[in-house]
């Protein structure tokens, strides 16, 4: 299973502008309440005991030190992003190594989990990568994939029709995987792993300033019609960015989507 890349997806940090900004969208993100509980419940479903685990995608690697905190166990972080490896290094992940999740750089066996959160959104060949996680884990050990899933998306506005039109773009164009998230159980099935399990975890946006302005949801339609990428012309734009705005002054904006945490065990 090979994804086809969207000719706009957003697919490397280094590649961007100033990719030391990513730095700190990924910790304003991290704070979110709903991203803290599902992250919570990552290590609860990863870790049944001490040794060594990695994760594919570290980005900071805040996560992976707060999984060493925590547990007392050893954390490596992967990332195919020298910036964020190289401020994983800064931040005090020792084992922060600069690789793509489809080769990663380790022998068989090496690891007691393995966990990626919000990667196999990116990734241009997803299946390989798990493959690659199934490998480097130890017999028992725990394998763990969160992603979002945007087919779940709903926002309150009142032209429902032009909303699902808009949303396509998170959908189908901003990312290679976007709406990949509910088919990671058959991906594990197809793997050789047992005992698969999946968790919805919603994110409900209130405040339209959260999630770095909603993901910069109100820009969508211009973005989309700038680009060619959906059937919108110039007044759907207008419309689009009136709905939202009235939205937030009428007080009752809202826009959720769900993660889905895929978990497998490797026997």
């Amino acid at each position: 299973m090979t994804s086809e890349q969207p000719e706009h997806a957003f697919t490397s940090v280094d590649e961007q502008a100033d990719p030391t900004a990513w730095i700190d969208v990924l910790d304003r993100v991290r704070l979110e309440p709903a991203y803290a509980a599902y992250k919570a419940r990552i290590a609860e479903l990863l870790v049944v005991g001490g040794g060594t685990y990695l994760e594919v995608g570290t980005g900071t690697g805040a996560d992976a030190l707060a999984l060493a905190s925590r547990f007392g166990v050893e954390v490596v972080g992967v990332d195919v992003s020298r910036t964020m490896v190289e401020e994983a290094r800064r931040r005090g992940l020792r084992e922060a190594h600069v690789a793509s999740a489809e080769s990663l750089p380790f022998e068989a066996s090496t690891f007691d989990g393995c966990w990626a959160d919000r990667t196999f959104q990116h990734l241009a060949d997803p299946e390989a990568a798990l493959g690659e996680m199934v490998r480097v884990t130890r017999s028992g050990g725990r394998i763990v994939v969160v992603d979002p899933d945007y087919e779940t998306q709903v926002v309150d506005v009142a032209n429902q029709e032009l909303a699902r039109r808009v949303l396509r773009f998170r959908a189908d164009h901003a990312l290679r995987n976007g709406t990949l998230a509910h088919r990671m159980g058959g991906l594990f099935v197809r793997a050789g792993l047992s005992e698969v399990s999946v968790e919805a975890a919603t994110v409900v946006l209130r405040d339209p300033t959260a999630l770095d302005n909603a993901m910069g949801l109100r820009t969508w339609a211009a973005v989309a019609h700038e680009r060619g990428l959906l059937d919108l012309d110039v007044e759907d734009v207008r419309e689009w960015e009136r709905e939202i705005d009235e939205a937030i002054a009428d007080g009752r904006f809202l826009y959720s989507f769900s993660l889905f945490l895929t978990t497998g065990s490797k026997y």
